[in-house]
């Protein structure tokens, strides 16, 4: 068996990639490979705990519930055989078994028969059949309970619901950010040591007619710093793109990096049948418009020799590169990227290093990270320059926009006949709600809560992902936003019109016109007084 066909039961299309009860009972050659691949999860050992638990005759209905490809099935036989003496598992709630039933009705036999016999449940479940369930099932007690999980309220002790989506992918710790599932599976495929794939890698070599492209990405893919930008760059398609990442998904994404036309470096942005490098693809190093890169490609294409890269090429060539496959300057960006942290040959590569830092993925993390722990002295000097310098500032230059010599604290409402009509109003952020939220420790990675305040009264918590933090450093910058922004200026958007809300009331007004200001001041607060001054 050759080692493309072993690393095939990562791919999604391999009769591997969902398992059934009727695995169980066969047996192949490729079944210690499936078996070696597996990396428990968080939410496996959760599940494994709560059977455990499960006294003889309990009444206690499990639901295991998540996105189609997350792992459900899985999960669920390996357990079954062992604690069916305890719980009956139905594994696949999303279909019925006959097709003179509806799933719906399904799961109405499967919740009698619970009623009516001295066993736990077991029940695999997409999130959305629960909520069908919720509105058309006929079991009235389960129905609430699955209501109240929805709805995010307390449930009885009898119903147990466990959520993939309650076990994210990636993590933000303290210096860095990590996605544990797919750090473990990388490591697990590539260890040099008690590792049946590796065995096959080394077979596969030493054959005259060996897949030499495989090969050396299985080497490439062996190599700690490239596994962190294949995560980093997942990380960045789960923030910016909102890319839903399940274990079937990852697992055949890795498939592609390995089994891809060309050199991983090409596969992690051009592999055209990955839905996830689709996404990763908007991250091509090749796209940066750099100095250094442009003068790269532009001399690549003129063939200008240099002979400090002619040099650093044959280190490559000893490494087993082919550049027969590495044709274009973009080809070579890609493989520079991907091998940035390691020395090689005379380190020619290590150049563009600073072209290639994402600095505002790290800012994120940052200000995520102080959004999220206990402060501290300096973490309270860091917050406090993101309100003040970023999120203040951006505001107030997105609103302002249309009349650029008002302050920092003056909020335009509104434009009438050439008149701005202007408020003054004390934003500023509001750090016992801050406090709050790093006490929830929230481990959604995706946004967090920016807390503001006028004068004493809170403002609706604002989520902020990593692409209206983007926009909101930009802004600072001077950039307008535009149609492309529309998902994160409808954020920015809601702020301001509460930010509105409350400066129509204010007691004094502005209003401007040219180099002319007028200062509009309501007394009693009925508007029946009015002083108005300036000019």
């Amino acid at each position: 068996m050759r080692l493309r066909e072993v690393l095939g039961v990562l791919s999604k299309s391999s009769p591997y990639a969902v398992k059934t009860e009727r695995e169980l009972a066969l047996a192949n050659s490729l079944d210690a490979v499936k078996n070696y691949l597996y990396v428990a999860t968080d939410i496996e050992a959760d599940f494994h705990d709560h059977l455990k638990s499960i006294s003889y005759g309990e009444k206690k209905i499990i639901f295991l519930c998540g996105s189609s490809g997350d792992g459900k099935s899985e999960i669920l036989t390996r357990y079954s055989k062992q604690y069916q003496h305890k719980a009956h598992f139905h594994l696949d709630a999303t279909h019925s078994f006959s097709p003179q039933e509806t799933a719906i009705e399904r799961l109405d036999k499967v919740f009698a028969d619970y009623e009516s016999n001295s066993l736990a449940l077991v029940v695999g479940i997409n999130t959305g059949m629960l909520g069908n369930y919720s509105e058309e099932g006929a079991n009235d007690k389960i129905k609430n309970a699955v209501k109240s999980f929805l709805q995010k309220l307390p449930l009885h002790n009898e119903f147990v619901f466990l959520d993939f989506e309650q076990y994210p992918k990636f993590k933000l710790e303290t210096h860095r950010y990590s996605s544990k599932f797919t750090e473990q599976l990388l490591k697990r495929i590539t260890a040099q040591d008690d590792n049946i794939i590796r065995q096959y890698f080394d077979k596969e070599r030493a054959l005259p007619d060996a897949d030499t492209v495989l090969c050396q990405n299985y080497e490439l893919l062996s190599i700690p710093s490239v596994q962190r930008i294949v995560v980093e760059s997942l990380f960045k398609a789960r923030l910016m793109k909102d890319q839903f990442l399940t274990a079937r998904a990852l697992l055949d994404f890795v498939y592609h990096l390995f089994s891809g036309d060309n050199y991983l470096s090409e596969n992690l942005f051009t592999c055209s049948e990955s839905e996830i490098v689709a996404k990763i693809a908007d991250f091509d190093p090749a796209l940066l418009r750099t100095k250094l890169i442009d003068q790269f490609v532009l001399g690549h294409k003129l063939s200008i020799e240099e002979p400090v890269f002619e040099e650093f090429k044959q280190s490559l060539r000893s490494m087993g590169f082919d550049f027969r496959k590495l044709r274009s300057p973009e080809s070579i960006i890609r493989l520079f990227y991907l091998l940035q942290h390691e020395d090689i040959g005379n380190k020619y590569h290590h150049r563009f290093r600073a072209d290639f830092n994402d600095s505002l993925l790290d800012k994120y993390a940052t200000i995520w990270r102080l959004h999220n722990t206990s402060e501290r002295d300096d973490a309270k000097q860091e917050l406090k320059k993101f309100y003040r310098e970023v999120l203040l500032t951006a505001i107030s230059k997105y609103n302002n926009r249309n009349a650029p010599q008002l302050g920092k604290d003056e909020l335009l409402l509104t434009t009438r006949g050439g008149f701005h009509i202007a408020a003054q109003v004390d934003v500023k952020q509001d750090n016992t709600a801050i406090k709050l939220e790093a006490a929830a420790e929230s481990e959604h990675v995706g946004y967090f809560h920016a807390c503001l305040k006028v004068d004493e009264q809170p403002l609706h918590k604002m989520a902020v992902n990593i692409n209206l933090f983007g926009l909101l450093h930009r802004i600072c910058e001077g950039y307008q936003p535009n149609k492309h922004d529309k998902n994160a200026v409808v954020l920015l958007d809601e702020l301001v019109e509460e930010l509105h809300s409350i400066a129509s009331k204010a007691k004094t007004l502005y209003i401007l016109r040219g180099s002319s200001r007028y200062r509009l001041y309501n007394a009693d607060g009925d508007g029946s007084e009015l002083e108005v001054s300036g000019g």
